[in-house]
């Protein structure tokens, strides 16, 4: 089941130009488009007169044409113009999606529209704040349960094992790092620091590193999919550690997951540079060494939904390294428990 009164990723603010986008999102037809004055807005992707899909259609200044017969909608659902017809009948009209556009993202509500409230999407400013921290974004599609995904974030000893040549290193240091948890209203933040290690390979391509280093690794996973990370690490003994963090090698990234299928997703993710901000080259190594990474992700996570759909979850364990996520999946389900009712109640 989805949640669906939660805020999900539709898009990048860029994806969308001079033609429609179709997205299926909690296994809904969705299209997505900008009207005449450049708003975005998200449609049901099944027009109202022979159900032919809008995303089949193009951009007019009055809205979304069909493809098909030439009806037009505008951005709240309304048909505004039938070829060869005058008058509009008030059924005439598509669902509507509430959609937000906030720090680079399009941001869609695919619950009850009266429940949508903007001011409750994550922020994250450092995608609009290209001085400090220049960026660059990309979304992979995944075939599988986009809770495989977050479960992946939310338990970072895989990154000795499956991220050993790029961003992992000693996979011992990642097993026994120090931990710090605490429970947020909106989920959960953690901090893994570990001291005096040998920094991974693309720490060293990146920044130079020549001895040992302090590394932290800072995530906050806000319900119901959406990580966001500051990761770093300064020569040993800096003072990274009791908080001077400048200088040396960091950056910020975004993970979000929009669920397209109860087997797919879509995995939208950015990395923020905090260091040689004035060299656009280093942004641009930052993103060559991240994205590996998360395609070995997506090649594992893709891996585990073939042997659950095939095997299902019976007989799966739990260890030491799973308790942020177990407690994620319970925050999870209350949530599901909570909209259920609401529902029930309705």
């Amino acid at each position: 089941m989805f949640i669906r009164d939660a805020w999900y990723i539709a898009a990048w603010a860029d994806e969308l130009g001079q033609k429609p986008l179709a997205r299926r999102i909690c296994n809904e037809p969705v299209v997505l488009f900008r009207d005449g004055e450049g708003r975005a807005a998200a449609l049901v992707d099944r027009c109202c007169h022979r159900a032919a899909p809008l995303s089949h259609g193009e951009v007019v200044p009055a809205g979304l044409q069909c493809g098909y017969h030439g009806l037009t909608f505008d951005s709240s659902g309304k048909c505004v113009a039938i070829p060869g017809q005058g008058n509009i009948p008030d059924s005439a009209r598509v669902r509507s999606y509430p959609l937000a556009e906030k720090n680079q993202f399009l941001w869609i509500w695919m619950g009850e529209p009266a429940r949508a409230d903007a001011s409750h999407i994550v922020d994250f400013p450092y995608h609009d704040d290209k001085a400090r921290w220049p960026n660059k974004h990309d979304c992979y599609p995944i075939k599988a349960n986009y809770m495989l995904m977050v479960d992946n974030l939310m338990d970072l000893t895989h990154l000795g094992y499956l991220h050993a040549r790029t961003v992992g290193g000693n996979p011992a240091a990642h097993v026994h790092a120090e931990m710090k948890t605490e429970h947020t209203p909106t989920g959960i933040k953690f901090t893994r620091w570990m001291r005096n290690s040998v920094p991974p390979p693309s720490y060293v391509k990146a920044a130079g590193f020549q001895g040992r280093v302090d590394r932290w690794q800072e995530f906050e996973w806000v319900a119901p999919s959406s990580i966001l990370q500051w990761t770093g690490a300064a020569d040993v003994g800096t003072g990274a550690y009791e908080g001077k963090r400048e200088g040396g090698f960091q950056f910020r990234l975004f993970h979000g997951l929009t669920p397209e299928t109860e087997t797919s997703c879509f995995y939208f993710w950015s990395c923020a540079n905090g260091y040689r901000q004035n060299e656009p080259e280093a942004t641009e190594q930052l993103y060559r060494e991240i994205a590996p990474t998360f395609v070995e992700d997506k090649e594992m996570v893709e891996a585990q939904q073939s042997r659950l759909s095939e095997l299902g979850e019976p007989g799966l364990v739990n260890i030491v390294s799973d308790t942020n996520r177990v407690v994620m999946r319970r925050f999870i389900e209350r949530l599901i428990e909570q909209e259920r009712g609401a529902l029930a109640a309705e």
